[in-house]
């Protein structure tokens, strides 16, 4: 029995990276001896276990058949018989491939270390065309590391796309890996690959559409790495990456990748009022009210912020419209709306609530 470290966490180390999480790689054990061992089995396709006191995961060395479309598609083997390097030769870059034994000595026999001074991302064998799922991996990888992606990956990728594989993707399976991309330093690569490849036009037609508009896609790709950088939570990213888009277009995507509701929401309001907030220095204080009415600033003052962030990312002087916008929603949140209701009939409560906070902007924000 030999145990192996592999994956991410070596990667990150030849990186210089912090990391967060180890993988190990079980050679010539069985389920029997690891459970004797004190693991703990959790693994449903594969045998995978728990280190008794770390709870890291152990994995048994395995290999893989494809036997049907999509990444659910496999027949998976592990016995005490498969190699480390028949286990490293299933996974998707060169660059995870990597694996390190209990004395620190490297075992690289796809050369991932060399990919990785070299800023490369290489798919180690042709057996990567079987999983649909790496695309999008080689996409948030790129968008993690800023790496380009080798020729013959990137022509691999492409063939994937055309011979329908990407279209075995499930919705949650492409969201969760382009929300994971999303909150990459560089996620405008994200798109990139993901359009270069073909891939981006099948998985999300709606974004396609605004890489592919040669007006909006840099404008978009400079927005979202500016909110990215400043690390701007998901649903401001996502709002950028939407807010050119129509709400109904919105709405078609966020059905059919089942998008958190937070996700979709921000998002369509960016779609609809984008254009309202980065004219904010010259709106009359009765839009300003229209605005924060139709934002439900008053009671999500936390998410209005975040709408002015993704409406005005890559705009060089929001700073302006976003404190105008700001004294305008603290002046008309002083407005007392319960004394308000009760100093008068209940069938015009919102239109008098509605001319004190009007009142108030006029005061806090004058034209």
């Amino acid at each position: 029995m030999k145990i192996y470290e592999v994956g991410g966490a070596v990667r990150d180390e030849l990186l210089g990276l912090d990391v967060k999480d180890r993988d190990y790689v079980v050679v010539g054990s069985t389920p029997d001896e690891m459970i004797e061992l004190g693991y703990r089995p959790v693994g449903k396709d594969f045998p995978v276990f728990l280190h008794p006191e770390t709870h890291e995961e152990y994995a048994l060395a395995r290999t893989e058949r494809k036997t049907g479309r999509g990444y659910h598609g496999f027949q998976f083997h592990a016995s005490p018989e498969v190699t480390l390097e028949e286990d490293l030769l299933r996974r998707d870059l060169t660059i995870n491939a990597i694996a390190r034994d209990e004395e620190g000595r490297l075992i690289d026999p796809h050369n991932g270390a060399d990919d990785l001074a070299l800023g490369v991302l290489r798919h180690v064998s042709p057996a990567f065309a079987e999983d649909p799922v790496r695309i999008l991996r080689v996409a948030r990888f790129a968008a993690r590391f800023g790496f380009e992606i080798a020729p013959e990956t990137a022509e691999l990728m492409r063939g994937m796309v055309t011979s329908g594989e990407v279209d075995a993707l499930v919705p949650e399976r492409v969201w969760q890996e382009l929300s994971r991309g999303l909150t990459e330093e560089r996620a405008s690569k994200l798109f990139e690959v993901l359009r270069e490849s073909g891939a981006l036009a099948r998985i999300a037609p709606e974004i396609a559409a605004v890489f592919d508009d040669p007006e909006r896609s840099q404008e978009t790709a400079d927005a979202l790495d500016e909110v990215a950088g400043a690390g701007e939570p998901l649903d401001v990213r996502f709002a950028v990456l939407a807010r050119s888009l129509d709400p109904y277009a919105i709405d078609a995507l966020a059905n059919r990748l089942k998008l958190p509701s937070s996700v979709r929401d921000l998002a369509v309001l960016a779609s609809r009022h984008t254009n309202a907030i980065a004219d904010a220095e010259a709106l009359a204080p009765d839009a300003i009210l229209d605005l924060l009415n139709a934002a439900d600033a008053w009671r999500r003052p936390e998410r209005f912020t975040e709408l002015m962030h993704a409406a005005l990312a890559g705009e060089p002087d929001r700073g302006r419209a976003i404190r105008r916008l700001e004294r305008a929603r603290e002046a008309a949140s002083q407005v007392d709306a319960g004394a308000i209701a009760k100093a008068g009939a209940k069938n015009d409560i919102r239109e008098r609530v509605n001319a004190a906070r009007l009142e108030a902007i006029r005061s806090a924000v004058p034209r």
